[in-house]
């Protein structure tokens, strides 16, 4: 695995500067399904889950037993949205999420099963919220776009390029997309990491769907340099990376950014100190983007960013599996919660690459099968446990 070269992280000592690492470009064509899970890693999980191989039989029954999976399921949606801080008030913030996790589980069940109801259940749900939804308001907003537009188009990508039967309002639904979710998560945050990272996951995925290599490159480019400035390594310098627009241009300031700490290590993320759970959301997403991108020509893995992830894994599980926390770290005091969110960075970079990563490995098979976070992440034992592809 490549570390940045030293000389390249010089400007990381003039407090603040960081340039945007080297443009991307979107794929020549896209390849489909291609957001977060390719065809041959549904067809891997698949012929495990129909052999009755584990982990995989066990993570399909755990999906199949889920409120996800119910046939039954009646979808919620709302013509706006509206989430404040942490999702209060909450008006439609959880139905949205949770359809759209829900539309996910059903394309991945059609898949296995080839059960043409979970592909129209899939797609029952997609319609309801394209003939609905106008608007996200409040301050959560633009978290609430990202995460749930995380979701959206890995359903759409199976549904769309795997079923068989039809579906009438698929333009319908790429115009939500375009219109409701894109706008918002392209441009980006300055909050705290995750947010911008769950935001830059749904515009790369949308941007998939939509075949749009401008946003793309867009989403791409803000997602590079927000992964360099939210996991820290030693080759930065005495301080992160920062995102330009934030006027982090004080140790001070990068410090109180940092929740406060002031010491800085390799796997350190901005929110270490905060707690794990919304680290978490930072890793996870970070693994999701590097995994389409992988699918879609370009290997990022082999980039800084498959270092910072490999390193916020192997730092984060470490302490979540009982590490003493030592007293210059956050105080002395973590909070705990990582999330089932290591499978696929862990398969990438061990399964594939042949890392060693001995304390991901050993929370990523202690939380098998890992389920769902209710928010943007589902099924990843099924869908990247192991998975070769």
């Amino acid at each position: 695995m490549r570390r940045i070269p030293l000389l390249a992280a010089v400007g990381a000592l003039l407090l603040g500067a960081f340039t945007a690492p080297a443009a991307h470009s979107a794929p020549s064509t896209f390849v489909h399904p291609g957001v977060t899970v390719s065809k041959a890693q549904l067809d891997f999980a698949r012929t495990e889950v129909l052999a009755g191989a584990q982990p995989w039989k066990a993570a399909y029954d755990q999906m199949l037993a889920s409120k996800y999976a119910d046939l039954n399921r009646t979808p919620t949606p709302w013509a706006t949205v509206e989430c404040g801080s942490y999702s209060n008030p909450n008006y439609g913030c959880t139905d949205e999420r949770e359809d759209a996790i829900a539309a996910y589980t059903d394309a991945l069940a059609w898949y296995i099963t080839k059960d043409a109801r979970y592909a129209q259940k899939a797609i029952q749900i997609m319609d309801a919220w394209s003939a609905t939804i106008t608007s996200h308001t409040n301050s959560n907003a633009p978290l609430q776009t990202g995460w749930a537009g995380s979701s959206w188009p890995k359903a759409a990508e199976i549904i769309r390029y795997t079923y068989t039967g039809t579906w009438a309002n698929e333009a319908r639904f790429a115009t939500m997309l375009r219109n409701v979710y894109l706008p918002t998560v392209i441009k980006g945050s300055n909050s705290n990491g995750n947010w911008e990272l769950s935001m830059m996951e749904a515009a790369v995925g949308i941007s998939v769907f939509l075949e749009d290599k401008t946003s793309y490159d867009t989403a791409m480019a803000k997602f590079r340099t927000r992964t360099a400035a939210y996991v820290y390594l030693a080759s930065d310098g005495s301080v992160p990376k920062t995102v330009p627009s934030q006027n982090l241009d004080t140790t001070a300031k990068i410090v109180s950014y940092w929740q406060g700490q002031s010491t800085f290590v390799t796997g350190l993320t901005q929110e270490t100190c905060r707690d794990f759970t919304h680290t978490g959301y930072g890793i996870s997403a970070i693994s999701h983007v590097a995994e389409t991108s992988r699918i879609q020509g370009e290997d990022l893995y082999g980039t800084d960013v498959g270092e910072r992830l490999r390193q916020a894994l192997g730092f984060q599980a470490k302490y979540q599996l009982g590490t003493a926390v030592p007293s210059w770290l956050c105080g002395g005091s973590l909070t705990l919660g990582l999330g089932p969110v290591t499978e696929v960075g862990y398969n990438a970079l061990h399964n594939r690459l042949g890392i060693a990563m001995t304390n991901t490995q050993t929370l990523t098979q202690n939380n098998r099968p890992a389920g769902s976070n209710n928010l943007f992440v589902a099924w990843e034992t099924l869908t990247h446990g192991d998975n070769p592809n």
